[in-house]
């Protein structure tokens, strides 16, 4: 695991995942969100272009920016090459940690039972994110807290700024912010005064949650 990864996450507790069809530029989106206070962005393999979007993301010398929906060891090592600082992957996928972990960068992976939990852990990532998290609720992260009492979960799928204070409060050590805080229609049409403005809404509503670290 990476301490400094994890210490950080923890401080700032929110992921924008951004998953849309354009994105006219990534670097300004960048931007956009952290003005609004969100420090991390994960851009994923769904948006066409990605290996593009990264290399302008982080053109400027900015931390935070990862790549999610990575599936094997070969995107894994075109999208670090490109310059992802982190990858997520939507399930326990042996070769993108294998491959993360050559390269020195951090992996959050994917999960939901104990058993995959365990997986993930056995492949050395650094976090667990648990997906679908609103199906299964807050209650689900103090379920697993039991048997995995320090491992650091992640919150994903369906987490708004209405319910993502729960899962923080429930142990969670950061939560995913997806299109509510960056809807593809918006981020397609650039408008980066309403990024900052969602992204602002939804690190407010998690104010009162006190950070764990």
């Amino acid at each position: 695991m990476t301490p400094d990864f994890l210490t950080r996450l923890s401080q700032d507790r929110v992921i924008a995942v951004v998953r849309a069809p354009e994105i006219p530029d990534a670097a300004a989106l960048c931007e956009a969100l952290r003005a609004g206070g969100i420090r991390w962005i994960e851009f994923t393999r769904t948006t066409p272009g990605l290996a593009g979007h990264l290399r302008r993301a982080v053109a400027d010398g900015q931390d935070g920016v990862g790549a999610g929906t990575v599936m094997t060891a070969d995107q894994a090592e075109e999208l670090i090459e490109a310059g992802a600082q982190y990858l997520v992957t939507p399930g326990c996928r042996p070769g993108v940690a294998e491959a993360a972990a050559a390269a020195g960068v951090p992996v959050v992976m994917g999960a939901l039972s104990p058993t995959e939990v365990g997986l993930a852990l056995d492949l050395g990532v650094d976090a667990v994110k648990i997906f679908p998290a609103r199906a299964f609720g807050p209650r689900h992260f103090r379920d697993l807290a039991g048997p995995f009492p320090d491992v650091p979960l992640v919150a994903s799928g369906g987490v708004n700024a209405e319910n993502a204070a729960g899962f923080l409060a429930a142990g969670a050590r950061a939560v995913c912010a997806g299109s509510e805080v960056v809807p593809p229609a918006v981020v397609a049409a650039g408008d980066w005064a309403e990024i900052t403005r969602r992204a602002r809404a939804f690190t407010d509503a998690l104010s009162a949650v006190p950070s764990p670290v």
